[in-house]
């Protein structure tokens, strides 16, 4: 089976340190893949607040992850920081999607955890149906 292997935007506008928590860890001692996920919808919502959004309210939208690749690289660990810049990129009508870049500090350098890109489509909840994306929403999230 081939490896997933995404191609990332040159350029992350938006970083975060996320600490790694007791609860991120599964029975091997390293963050799970499901905690990876979470860890991903943190940063989202972070990247969205920092651009005065949020996940129900993307200038007057909702927003719905349609879909989620990740491609892991190494272990993650209790007492890291996780490094996680996130680029906005290839808008349409109705979505857009999120790249991130996981990483970690070892030494001097950075260590990539994983690679991710989120699909996301706005939404309106009260009408239950796929909207268009705010004309706003592209130029403030590409900055």
């Amino acid at each position: 089976m081939p490896k997933t292997k995404l191609l990332l935007p040159e350029h992350f506008p938006f970083t975060v340190e996320i600490p790694v928590r007791i609860t991120d860890l599964n029975y091997g001692g390293h963050v799970g893949n499901d905690s990876i996920l979470s860890l991903i919808h943190e940063i989202r919502v972070q990247f969205l607040r920092h651009h005065d959004y949020g996940e129900l309210n993307l200038a007057g939208v909702g927003l719905i992850m349609a879909d989620v690749t990740i491609e892991f690289k190494s272990e993650l660990f209790y007492g890291d920081a996780l490094w996680a810049s996130v680029a906005a990129a290839e808008f349409s009508r109705v979505g857009f999607e999120l790249y991130y870049r996981l990483e970690k500090k070892s030494g001097d350098k950075m260590v990539p955890v994983a690679f991710a890109r989120t699909s996301m489509i706005c939404y309106d909840y009260a009408q239950k149906k796929i909207v268009s994306v705010p004309k706003e929403v592209c130029t403030k999230l590409l900055s």
